[in-house]
């Protein structure tokens, strides 16, 4: 019986088996339909054996190769069929611009990716605790377990490679060891040859991946789906190195299927887009979630002529038309990844282009000092698996700023056009100067919808951001773009072994912010850069004393089983914010930034007394000067008001005048709003209202508020704001609210 987990609250199971086999490849071909709200197609598995798997090779060259000419008569004989040609090959659906073997290549690999981490050992990898790596008794079938949820899952075959026309190169240096099972040798052998390929040959390796995908299939295989898993075996074989290194799966999505999101973005023009959460990807393709299970991939995606489709790869893709009013999109990725990064959004996205071209962007040298990293891998190698790497090649040392693209609905076009297009060029620089290398050849930036459930997401060559970061100027979404690029290297190129770690990219995606902010705004001095550091750090550490009173203790310890130094035991394992950084906490308020906001704020107490105080009769007082603050001090001073037990509405009126507050960035809007409930602010109820429909990123903690007071106004505001957003609402974060609400 298999155990019904919450998604919100229990650990998701990984259930692939990458202990046995390791997928080194995907490749998918799918159509997407608006109508139906399915993704349909099929994708293609190339696999390997766990090393201790292996066999020891035997046979020659000359062996491998007459084997294969004899294949060759059986198929013809027996199926009745011949080897796929190559003018049938390069006719189907799928698109091969970006190939050099079918006349048209991009430039060679002085643009592609690199990685100093994620080093990838086939032999001893375990998925986790939760892992179902199927051990083999007595004359039970080799089962491949897959990861997969809300799928329907149609067919499952092996597929033919060996009937490609040209497969026959990758025979001449295959061993067979087993002349008993000539046919399934040869095929699993090409496989092998074709993904051990050395990085020169990517684009062949491309190529012949896209082949073999759409070679004929040579027998279905039998397949289980279970809630979290798809367990596919062949009668007869009992271990992974004689199970079909090719498979393909034709299936479908389904429009409640939690990895892709359905909805309309802010035209009213429908859309998808993947999550990241919270399954990862497995509602979208069968896979191996466990990331240190990484693979390439390639996707063609096909959709409605009026659609775009932006994807997790190293390509800008240039759509092909198949047919009146059908488009096709290829993307690819030949630096190895884990299988939850890869990311697809489908809409009506218009490119934000300059009408203008700013000062800073008139040479890709930009205006910061060169950084020492440029050059740190000159006569190095780096040591990961073999792929085409960008930190090997000196183009892409000196690319400060890579290209980049930006996305976004039809009306949003000119808030990006004005404030999030010029920051891109900035933040890139910044981060180039700080770090060296990018470690990705491009980036495309899309806002997705406003039911977006964060701020941001990063993966690898697109960037997520939400609407809520481009109101009230550059500086929450430069921040924001901060983040989301530190995470190019902290957490995409180099990622954790397993999801209990996670938080060590967001950690240097945090700090690696602020770094990068204070590069990017340029006219910055050095005391300048560490006020606002500070500053920062003060309100991360409120934060975080917030979260640690309103935890579990159980839920404050991030790692256990460790017996080290003290230090671990007094930062990860032990509840309760540490002593150092209790410490460090009162330094910061001795910032000039905080102790400017304490200023203001005692200007503000004492108003808010003489308010109090006044009659109606008589409201004149002295006129109050207050300094302009930047949006982290407002954020600051905001949340020190929320401490006092009482402030007059004619005090909170007068604020919001002072600092414009419904016209600044989202994380000030949201404390003004939170200023609102607690006073029971009723002119700035409508704030609240649409704080709560169009920055739903972050509002969900407003609907807590709203219905804590047990105010029949709020509640009703609540009842209301939920109803109307309901239904294009993040479905995890619509249960949170449903449960406070109901």
């Amino acid at each position: 019986m298999e155990t019904q987990l919450d998604p919100m609250k229990d650990d998701l199971p990984l259930m692939a088996n990458t202990s046995h086999m390791l997928v080194k490849h995907y490749v998918l071909d799918l159509d997407v339909d608006f109508k139906s709200q399915v993704i349909e197609g099929f994708i293609v598995l190339f696999l390997e054996a766990g090393s201790r798997y292996r066999k020891a090779s035997g046979t020659g060259e000359e062996g491998c190769q007459s084997q294969f000419d004899e294949t060759c008569k059986i198929r013809a004989s027996e199926q009745g069929r011949v080897p796929v040609s190559n003018a049938s090959v390069c006719s189907s659906k799928t698109e091969y611009n970006d190939f050099a073997v079918c006349g048209k290549g991009e430039k060679d690999t002085s643009d592609k990716n690199g990685n100093h981490s994620n080093e990838e050992q086939a032999s001893g990898i375990s998925s986790s605790k939760n892992c179902c790596d199927i051990e083999n008794h007595g004359n039970e079938d080799f089962l491949l377990v897959l990861d997969c949820c809300d799928l329907s899952v149609l067919k499952v075959e092996e597929v033919d490679v060996a009937a490609v026309s040209g497969i026959e190169k990758f025979t001449r240096s295959a061993k067979l060891t087993d002349v008993s099972k000539e046919l399934a040798n040869l095929r699993n052998q090409i496989v092998h040859e074709l993904v051990t390929l050395p990085s020169d040959r990517w684009k062949e390796q491309l190529y012949y991946y896209t082949c073999c995908s759409q070679a004929p299939g040579c027998g279905e295989l039998l397949f289980t789906t279970g809630t979290w898993s798809l367990e596919i075996r062949k009668s007869g074989i009992q271990t992974p190195t004689d199970f079909p290194h090719a498979i393909r799966i034709r299936y479908k999505t389904k429009p409640e299927g939690r990895s892709v999101t359905w909805t309309t973005d802010q035209s009213g023009r429908p859309c998808v887009y993947t999550m990241g959460s919270p399954i990862n990807n497995r509602a979208l393709f069968p896979c191996q979630e466990p990331p240190i299970a990484l693979s390439t991939w390639q996707a063609s995606v096909r959709t409605a002529a009026s659609f775009v489709v932006l994807m997790s790869g190293e390509n800008s893709a240039e759509p092909v038309q198949l047919q009146e009013g059908i488009m096709s999109w290829y993307y690819y990725v030949t630096m190895p990844m884990p299988a939850s990064t890869f990311t697809i959004a489908v809409g009506c996205w218009q490119e934000v282009k300059q009408s203008f071209t700013p000062a800073v962007q008139t040479n890709n040298e930009f205006s910061l000092p060169c950084s020492q990293a440029d050059f740190r891998w000159h006569e190095e190698s780096c040591g990961h698996v073999e792929y085409p790497c960008r930190f090997q090649s000196p183009a892409a040392r000196l690319q400060r700023v890579i290209p980049y693209r930006v996305f976004a609905p039809w009306c949003l076009m000119k808030c990006c056009e004005e404030h999030l297009l010029q920051l891109i060029p900035q933040c890139l620089s910044a981060a180039y100067t700080t770090l060296g290398t990018h470690p990705f050849s491009r980036l495309d930036v899309l806002i997705v919808p406003s039911n977006f459930s964060s701020l941001g997401m990063a993966s690898p060559h697109i960037i997520f951001l939400s609407q809520s970061v481009l109101p009230g100027g550059s500086h929450l979404c430069g921040t924001r773009l901060c983040h989301e690029i530190a995470h190019a290297w902290f957490g995409l190129a180099i990622g954790a072994r397993d999801w209990t770690e996670e938080w060590i990219s967001e950690g240097f995606a945090t700090f690696l912010e602020d770094v990068f902010w204070a590069r990017a705004q340029q006219q910055l001095s050095h005391d300048e850069e560490k006020a606002q550091q500070e500053l920062k750090a003060l309100l991360r550490w409120r934060r975080l004393r917030d979260e640690v009173q309103n935890s579990e203790e159980e839920l404050q310890v991030l790692r256990s089983g460790l017996t080290v130094e003290s230090i671990f035991t007094d930062w990860l394992d032990t509840s309760g914010i540490p002593k150092p950084l209790l410490e460090e906490g009162e330094t910061w308020k001795e910032s000039r930034l905080v102790q400017q906001v304490s200023g203001e704020v005692t200007k503000w107490i004492r108003t808010n007394q003489r308010i109090r105080k006044s009659s109606k009769k008589k409201r004149r007082q002295d006129e109050v000067i207050f300094q302009k603050l930047l949006p982290d001090q407002l954020v600051l001073l905001l949340e020190y008001l929320l401490e006092e037990k009482t402030l007059c509405p004619r005090t909170l009126q007068c604020l919001e005048e002072t600092y414009q507050l419904r016209d600044q960035d989202a994380e000030v809007r949201h404390r003004w709003c939170e200023l609102v409930v607690k006073h029971k602010y009723v002119p700035g109820y409508g704030d609240v209202e649409k704080f709560l429909r169009e920055d739903q990123a972050m509002g969900v903690y407003l609907y807590g508020e709203l219905m804590v007071n047990e105010d029949a106004k709020q509640q009703e505001l609540a009842y209301k704001c939920f109803a109307a957003a309901r239904e294009q609402m993040d479905v995890s974060s619509a249960k949170v609210v449903a449960e406070m609400l109901f």
